[in-house]
């Protein structure tokens, strides 16, 4: 098996946001209900294959050799999970609530690759 990190990608500014943003404080609540369940379903389905059920992501502070500063993007959320391949990865997110009931762009999948010369391994045996 590999490992996969999975991106949950939306913003607030996003065309799916408009609708969102227009419901009642009382339709968002339900829609809210309604993925969270889902997402619960979702993460009993594969919990097998899930390997850190991650989380949604804060504001963004960058960090370069200018500096710390404010920053943007789209990543919203993560999931580590665990496949055969990246497609069988992906597979597992078609039709995710994060896209299909809230107002999410997608979910970009990445596989976490061993560090070259082994130093993912010396640092932790390190620790």
């Amino acid at each position: 098996m590999k490992t996969f990190m999975a991106i949950l990608t939306g913003s607030a500014d996003s065309a799916k946001h408009v609708p969102w943003d227009a419901l009642s404080d009382e339709a968002r609540n339900a829609r809210v209900g309604e993925g969270m369940a889902a997402w619960q379903a979702w993460m009993g389905k594969h919990a097998d294959q899930v390997a850190d059920t991650g989380g949604p992501l804060g504001v963004t502070l960058r960090v370069n050799e200018d500096g710390i500063a404010e920053a943007t993007n789209s990543i919203s959320g993560y999931v580590i999970v665990q496949a055969e391949t990246r497609e069988a990865a992906a597979r597992m997110f078609i039709g995710h609530p994060h896209f299909s009931i809230f107002p999410g762009d997608g979910v970009d999948i990445m596989e976490i690759a061993p560090i070259p010369g082994g130093l993912g391994t010396a640092v932790s045996e390190a620790l």
